[in-house]
């Protein structure tokens, strides 16, 4: 069994995930990829095609699938990872939807609501509890060796109001204070726990909004003006994983190009 660090990373999949999994890796990381799916006759994209960049990097992949909003799945991919590599040694809470309408908040429904808190707030909620026991228990099994961190991602919509999704800031604002919550909890136990903020990022989830967000950023919303992507939420990551700020639990740090700056 390889003595490399062990990241749990959900959505692992494409966009932010993959991009966070394949960092991880970069840096040492064995990676437990998760996600909904898991085809390993799909080498082109998906868990499996992570698995093979993850192998390409000198590290093991081990492809999960599982519905982040389902606590028996949590409970089975952590074993799965546990048999696969004895420990965990860091999550990233990366999964999440937006809804499958843009509707004005006048407008926004129970369905769409419930979804939402489902899949972005509760799953992650209690994965990183389920977690986070597991991170105690080789804090206590060990004087020393690799500090356990839980990393969030979260969205600078857990501060900024957008009324045509509201269910969605919503549902980040409320992981943003899941995040706070956990790093009291877990700082006597020495584990880290932060909430990484991306910006307008490219992915598949703003594909349907580039045109719109083109034109915010080539009319200066962003201080750094391009759109964000991946590989930059992946390096935040790493720095957080690898120790880099072992000094800030609890740390918010925004992913997005300078949009959190205040100006006249």
């Amino acid at each position: 069994m390889s003595d490399a660090p062990v990241a749990m990373v959900t959505g692992a999949s494409r966009g932010i995930g993959r991009g966070i999994a394949l960092a991880l890796a970069q840096h040492g990381f064995n990676v437990a990829a998760c996600a909904t799916k898991a085809d390993p006759s799909n080498t082109e994209s998906g868990l499996y095609e992570v698995k093979a960049r993850v192998k390409e990097l000198g590290q093991r992949c081990l492809p999960l699938a599982g519905d982040i909003g389902n606590p028996d799945d949590h409970v089975r991919m952590l074993d799965e990872a546990l048999e696969a590599f004895g420990r965990v040694d860091v999550l990233v809470n990366n999964a999440g939807v937006a809804p499958l309408e843009r509707l004005d908040i006048l407008e926004t429904t129970t369905e769409s609501f419930d979804r939402l808190m489902h899949i972005n707030l509760r799953g992650p909620f209690f994965l990183t509890q389920l977690v986070a026991r597991q991170m105690v228990k080789q804090v206590e099994a060990e004087s020393g060796g690799f500090a356990p961190k839980i990393i969030f991602i979260t969205s600078i919509s857990s501060h900024t109001a957008s009324p045509n999704r509201a269910e969605y800031c919503v549902s980040k604002a409320g992981l943003s204070m899941t995040a706070q919550n956990f790093a009291v909890r877990l700082a006597e136990h020495g584990i880290g726990v932060f909430d990484i903020q991306p910006g307008i990022t490219a992915t598949d989830m703003t594909g349907p909004v580039k045109e719109k967000y083109d034109k915010l950023i080539a009319d200066g919303l962003l201080l750094t003006q391009r759109w964000g992507t991946p590989e930059d939420v992946g390096k935040a990551c790493a720095a957080l994983a690898t120790g880099m700020f072992d000094y800030s639990t609890g740390a918010v740090i925004e992913v997005g190009g300078g949009f959190g700056v205040r100006r006249l």
